[in-house]
């Protein structure tokens, strides 16, 4: 992965968005950094010190030494991007005059340019499990524990702890949450990398008590955080029929939808999927011809809700050799 550029946060002046490129046009890689953790990262840079910037997580770092800085993220690969082109652009970005100035490499800063975690020692140690095929796996399973070992953050934690919620808490969301949700939204997978849809982010109450109207009069749509995901097949550049390019468009909107629901878990929120609302007047509050596929509200629990007991896979699963 190479850094690439810095840009605004989605939902703040204050934030930005650190992005890498991997050899791939779809591989990218973004860091979102909040207003405090920007600000700490931009009075090092400024003075051309080496440190450390712990982010909101409290598990996840910046490391700033003199060539390289290292970005340690929590449940996440290892980003390296050379301190001149971060200092550069991130300076830019914050409107600091900045004289590159020449640095002496010493052989025992404390923190290092390179590191190579070894994982093969842990690897060995552990315990290992017989082999079993996926069928075996399947007609054999009960539902999934949830494991200690993982991290809050970890993907198999989060589906497995995710609950829908239909009470709010008033707590504000921060807006680095929020950003991560909408992050999650962007690079979900779509046809043809085309993004056939759009994200509207309700903060206007009035706006929120409408679509509590036009949406059964449900009431937990008036949460903290609303988004309508609509489809825009008119964005999907392929040569197949409108009908095609609608179900390509709506399950676009699906995805991005789910990949935010599972990022909100991923930060600590709760969510409820509503998928009974008036279409036209969803449109109409909206101002938007484009179509309503679901709507998505998310804040913070009023009460927090233990993992709810599944079906086993193998009534789930339906396996044709």
């Amino acid at each position: 992965m190479k850094f690439q550029t810095i840009e605004p946060s989605y939902t703040s002046k204050d934030g930005c968005r650190l992005v890498w490129q991997g050899i791939d046009e779809d591989d990218t890689d973004v860091v979102i950094l909040n207003k405090e953790e920007l600000d700490k990262l931009v009075e090092l840079l400024k003075q051309d010190k080496t440190g450390e910037v712990e982010l909101e997580d409290q598990t996840s770092f910046i490391r700033i030494n003199s060539d390289v800085i290292q970005f340690s993220l929590s449940n996440h690969r290892l980003l390296e991007a050379k301190t001149t082109t971060i200092q550069e652009q991130v300076l830019e970005f914050a409107k600091i005059p900045h004289d590159p100035q020449y640095v002496y490499i010493g052989s025992k800063e404390f923190y290092p340019s390179v590191w190579i975690r070894d994982d093969s020692k842990e690897q060995r140690d552990m315990p290992q499990k017989p082999k079993q095929s996926l069928i075996q796996a399947i007609l054999s399973s009960e539902p999934e524990k949830i494991r200690q070992d993982l991290s809050p953050t970890d993907l198999f934690r989060v589906f497995a702890t995710r609950r829908s919620t239909r009470k709010f808490d008033k707590t504000k969301v921060e807006d680095w949450k929020i950003d991560k949700i909408l992050s999650a939204a962007d690079v979900a997978p779509t046809a043809g990398n085309f993004q056939g849809f759009q994200v509207f982010l309700i903060k206007n109450k009035k706006t929120k008590e409408a679509l509590v109207e036009a949406a059964n009069k449900q009431p937990y749509v008036n949460a903290p955080v609303v988004l309508v995901f609509c489809t825009d097949p008119a964005r999907v550049n392929l040569k197949f029929p409108p009908d095609i390019l609608e179900k390509f468009s709506l399950q676009d909107a699906t995805i991005a939808a789910s990949f935010s629901l599972l990022a909100a878990s991923g930060v600590g929120l709760s969510t409820i999927w509503i998928g009974m609302f008036d279409e036209e007047k969803v449109k109409k509050i909206l101002g938007t011809d484009l179509r309503p596929s679901s709507i998505l509200c998310i804040g913070y629990p009023d009460k927090k809700k233990p993992p709810k007991s599944r079906r086993k896979l193998k009534e789930l699963i339906k396996v044709i050799e």
